[in-house]
Order: structure tokens, then sequence, then C-alpha cells
């Protein structure tokens, strides 16, 4: 199955969902500005937020204006190429380059997915001949090394890891040292997921940073949140919570297919303008694709 088809298939409960509702608003009834506040309430409804809901049907209303909108399909067709629009500035694919070991710090709450995109995320990096090291720092929760090191033995790859209770910078020191000492083309740090609004958390996040860019200068490359699309607009708040703290390079959205609220990924892009690296549509390994905003507007509708 290609990527659109996953894309198309992850997203068959956002889709259904949004397309039921633009269709009631405008099928059998003239276009009017009824038929645009109907349609404002679908995109908010697929947890698009009230502010980036209001910006892409005010889109639409100017189209409508100037008489390029008539029928719906002329509204469906107008959606696509609006959300692509939106979306178009956060499609940036990670730049791994010449950087040696690229650095990469994976962020995100407890529940959405973490440790097992990690795991995809290597077997992408496995598949164009790239050498891989973990980094185990959730030395809060012993079971989170344990997953960890049950996909490392599944991929074949090393882990650095500590005694359950060490201090999570000291793991990620000895990690970036290994991955220099073995030539390591990527180094993955697997860090703590409680929850985003605990301090001490930013903090401990904050500390690994710091002793990454001590040890390897521009470290580290790609600092990246792993959020769960079931959570809709929450996702949208520890995406800010953590990118004002931590400065985000990127976010890999997980469970697109267990949700009808895929269209939180509108505000991502509107509001927050942090590239979308990758997006999960599925259990297996090959279920994390690159986004493409394309895709993504053309699947969604």
């Amino acid at each position: 199955m290609g990527f659109f088809e996953k894309i198309k298939n992850g997203l068959a409960k956002t889709r259904d969902q949004l397309i039921t509702r633009v269709e009631w608003a405008v099928s059998g009834k003239p276009i009017d500005e009824n038929a645009f506040d109907e349609i404002e309430e679908a995109v908010i409804l697929a947890d698009a937020g009230f502010e980036t809901s209001q910006l892409l049907v005010a889109s639409l209303k100017a189209k409508w204006k100037r008489g390029q909108i008539k029928t719906s399909d002329d509204i469906k067709q107008s959606m696509k190429e609006e959300i692509e629009k939106m979306l178009t500035p956060i499609e940036t694919p990670m730049n791994i380059g010449g950087t040696k070991p690229f650095v990469i710090l994976a962020l995100g709450v407890n529940g959405v997915g973490k440790t097992t995109t990690i795991a995809k995320m290597a077997s992408i990096f496995q598949s164009s001949g790239k050498t891989i090291l973990f980094g185990a720092c959730d030395t809060f929760r012993a079971a989170a090394i344990e997953q960890l090191e049950v996909w490392a033995k599944r991929l074949h790859i090393d882990t650095v890891k500590h005694a359950d209770g060490s201090d999570p910078a000291a793991v990620a020191y000895d990690a970036v040292k290994a991955a220099k000492a073995r030539n390591i083309d990527i180094l993955i740090l697997d860090t703590a997921g409680r929850l985003h609004t605990k301090a001490n958390l930013m903090e401990e996040m904050k500390k690994i940073k710091r002793v990454v860019a001590k040890e390897l200068d521009g470290a580290p490359h790609e600092v990246l949140l792993v959020v769960d699309a079931t959570n809709g607009q929450n996702a949208i708040a520890q995406a800010k919570a953590f990118h004002d703290a931590l400065q985000l390079t990127g976010i890999i959205i997980t469970k697109l297919d267990g949700t009808a609220k895929g269209g939180f990924i509108l505000p991502i892009a509107h509001l927050l303008n942090i590239p979308v690296r990758y997006i999960g549509v599925g259990e297996k390994v090959d279920d994390l694709i690159p986004f493409s905003a394309k895709d993504f507007a053309e699947a969604i509708l």
C-alpha cells in the first residue's frame, strides 16, 4: 500500500465526519452565509480549533463572493486547496545531512506511543543504511527502559542505559560519547513523559539538552515531540508547552487512524508553525510515514 492510501485509510474517521457535515450544509440548498456557518462548525468539530476554522472558512467565503464557489464540489475542492496551502509551510522533512552522530531528542507525555514511534523512525533510518544507537533517558519508569530494549533487540540496535532512577542527563551524556566512539550515524534519546504541566519535567529535559550540546556542538540536532491525534486540542496545548520550554524542531503525530479529530493538525500549522516530520497511521513498523501537505489535504476530504 502506498503512502497516500495509508494516509487516506488513517484519516477515514475524520473524513467521514467532516464530509457528512459539509454535505449536509450544502447539498440540495443554495450556498449562502448560513452554509458557511455550518461548514465552520464542521471544521471545529474535526478539532481544528475556533481561530483556525474561522480563517479557513473566511478564505472559502471570499472565493464564494468572487463567484469561484457555486456547488458542493467547488466547496470541497476549495477546502482541499486552502488546507494544503495552510499545511505546506510545515511540510519539512528532516535533514540528517553530514552531521555525525545526528542526535534526536524525543519528547512526549506518557501514552502517546513515543517509544514505539522511536523504533519506527529507527527502522526508516536503517532502511537507508544508517547505523542507530538508542539512549534510554527515561529512567523514571523501569518499564520504559525495558520497552525500548525490546524494540532495540528486534531491530538489532544497541542501547545505552543506566539503573532505574539515574540522572537522565548522565545517560544522555554517555550515549553521546558512545555514539561518537562507535562512529554511529544517528543517536535517538528516549526521554521521560510525565505531564507537560510539570515544571520539573521541563527542567529535566532542558538539562538533557544542555548536557548534549556541551558534549557535541550543535546537538541535539532535532528536538521532536510525539503527540497523540486522539488528544485533539490537548495535543496543541502539549506542543505549545514543550515548544515554549525547549524550542521544538518538529512534531510526529501518532494514532491518526484512531480519531475523528485529525483537523487538529491545522492549528499546528496556523498557530505554532512547527514542522510535522511524520504521521502515524497504524501499528505496523512501516505505518509511520513522511508528512505530505498535499496528500493530507486530499485524504481528509
